[in-house]
C-alpha cells in the first residue's frame, strides 16, 4: 500500500513533523457508537456533555488569549488567531453535530407517524 504522506514528506526534503504533536495542539475527540460497549464507557449524554465542554474550554482560552492582547501582554499573535480559529472550528463542529441528531430523531419520528 503506497504512503502519500510519506511520500510527499521525502519529496520535501525531509521534512521533520517532529514536535508538532508537542505543541500544544488540541484534539477534539467525539466517540459515538464505535465498537461494542465497554465497562467505564459514558452513556451519550455523557459524550456530548464532554465534547460541549471541550468546545467551551476552547472559546475560554481564546477569549483568554484575547483579552491578554488587548491588556497589552506578551502573548504572540499567532496563538491568539490559531486559538480562535480552533475555537470556531470546534463550535462549527459542534453545531453540525447537533444538526445531524436532530435528522436524526425527525427521520425516527416520521417513521413512527
Amino acid at each position: 500500500m503506497s504512503d502519500p504522506i510519506g511520500a510527499a514528506r521525502a519529496s520535501l526534503g525531509g521534512l521533520s513533523t517532529a514536535g508538532l504533536e508537542q505543541d500544544g495542539a488540541k484534539r477534539y475527540t467525539v466517540d459515538i457508537g464505535k465498537g461494542a460497549p465497554t465497562e467505564g464507557a459514558g452513556s451519550f449524554g455523557e459524550t456530548m456533555t464532554g465534547f460541549i465542554n471541550q468546545v467551551s474550554d476552547a472559546q475560554d482560552q481564546a477569549g483568554a488569549l484575547r483579552d491578554a492582547l488587548l491588556r497589552g501582554e506578551h502573548v504572540e499573535l499567532h496563538r491568539v488567531t490559531s486559538a480562535a480559529a480552533e475555537a470556531r472550528i470546534a463550535l462549527d463542529l459542534m453545531v453540525e453535530l447537533r444538526n445531524k441528531v436532530l435528522d436524526a430523531y425527525r427521520t425516527l419520528v416520521n417513521m413512527q407517524g
